[in-house]
């Protein structure tokens, strides 16, 4: 039996990766995103029999709903949803953030991930699903910059848990996906597009690929059905974590 993913954020990077690597392995698509162009070429690649292009910016509640209630007979079975659409914004210290993108983060982040979640939870119940949340290991170690961005991230760790708990005894899986040092389109987006600044973060450290994970998601979505992943912590061999900080004021 053919089974049915939906995936948001689906034009670029880890989105655009996992609609990829699930379509091209027999599954629907339900592919999400603001860029239509960009879900377009996954329809002519795939063929419109396994990729169905949802064109909204997930934000907009309406937009959403109208979307999942447009979309056709032989996709609406969803076994498996993954929450991917997500953005970081700015890195500058709290004290001179720019609050319009702490607000774009938390909307994104965590209001429109949530409203997708529960917009799609009944169905997930009834077929027993799974739920991918990605989230980032900035909800887990904090950084200089990070401010909003991994607030928005522990969120989703935690929302993650706790949808475990709610869904006990309903079959539906959850994994909570934590990546570290990724290259993607995820610094242009927060750095404004300073690609030279993009290019010098992932200089010789070989990071994580959308590509590796894509994979992950399939290897978890593809496990025993008794089997749960809740939390998959990755990062590239070249990243660790990193000391704390002391600020010492020798004028004193």
């Amino acid at each position: 039996m053919t089974k049915t993913l939906l995936v948001t954020g689906a034009t670029a990077g880890f989105g655009a990766a996992i609609a990829e690597r699930f379509a091209g392995a027999g599954w629907r698509v339900v592919a999400t995103g603001r860029r239509a162009d960009r879900l377009q070429t996954l329809v002519e690649r795939f063929g419109a029999d396994l990729v169905h292009p949802a064109a909204f910016d997930i934000r907009d509640a309406d937009a959403m709903q109208a979307a999942l209630d447009a979309i056709p007979a032989p996709f609406r079975d969803i076994d498996v949803l993954v929450n991917n659409a997500g953005l970081a914004l700015g890195t500058a210290p709290a004290q001179r953030a720019d609050l319009a993108q702490w607000r774009q983060m938390i909307d994104t982040n965590v209001t429109a991930l949530a409203a997708m979640t529960h917009a799609l939870l009944p169905g997930l119940i009834a077929r027993r699903g799974t739920i991918f949340n990605v989230s980032s290991i900035a909800g887990s170690y904090a950084y200089p910059g990070g401010n909003v961005y991994g607030a928005t991230k522990a969120f989703v760790t935690q929302f993650s848990l706790n949808l475990r708990t709610d869904l006990h005894g309903t079959g539906v899986r959850v994994t909570s996906i934590e990546p570290g040092m990724a290259e993607t389109e995820f610094t242009l987006v927060r750095t404004g597009g300073d690609r030279p600044a993009s290019d010098a973060l992932y200089a010789g450290a070989q990071p994580i690929s959308a590509a590796d994970i894509a994979e992950s998601v399939w290897w978890i979505a593809n496990l025993p059905p008794h089997l749960n992943v809740n939390r998959f912590e990755v990062m590239p061999v070249s990243q660790s974590l990193a000391g704390l900080q002391v600020h010492r004021d020798l004028a004193k």
